[in-house]
């Protein structure tokens, strides 16, 4: 795991004053690190105790994506405002640095009973809240949150009444 904390990057100030944003996408940069991360979270119970995978836009798609082909488990997205057709389920959430919303197809959830929920970092936890919102409003259940940084300090997880499971704890 030294080989992946290596690869995150940190830049201050971004995308505004007082932000130290994390940058996970040198991790995908490295071939041999990024297999040997998605087959770690791919073994993970939170995942194996769920019917598909919800990724978080954007980069929660990449390593939802990659999971749930070496799991082959099904894989859901909840995405940005305006970037899905169809009848979408919507929510609303603040960010640290501004608000935001997340929609998720209706008709996707359908298939469904449980989701893991994978995004590239858990920080306040305001984005899973958002989508754990969408799914429970739709009757499902939410197994797990599975991520590969988690920012301890801002106690994300304390939000939470299912299992976390963060690859790095910074």
């Amino acid at each position: 795991m030294k080989k992946i904390e290596n690869l995150i990057k940190t830049y201050y100030d971004f995308p505004k004053k007082g932000i130290a944003f994390k940058d996970v996408l040198e991790i995908i940069q490295d071939p041999e690190v990024f297999r040997e991360l998605i087959i770690k979270m791919s073994s993970n119970e939170v995942l194996i105790n769920s019917e598909a995978i919800l990724s978080i836009d954007a980069r929660g798609f990449i390593f939802g994506s990659a999971i749930s082909f070496q799991s082959s488990k099904p894989m859901v997205v909840a995405r940005k405002p305006g970037k899905l057709p169809g009848e979408l389920i919507q929510e609303n959430y603040n960010l640290e640095y501004g608000k935001n919303s997340l929609s998720i197809q209706k008709k996707a959830l359908e298939r469904f009973n449980s989701y893991v929920i994978v995004d590239d970092l858990l920080a306040t936890g305001g984005t899973v809240d958002c989508v754990t919102k969408l799914i429970r409003r739709n009757d499902k259940r939410v197994s797990g949150l599975l991520t590969v940084i988690e920012l301890k300090e801002l106690g994300g997880r304390s939000r939470f009444d299912f299992p976390v499971e963060s690859i790095i704890t910074i």
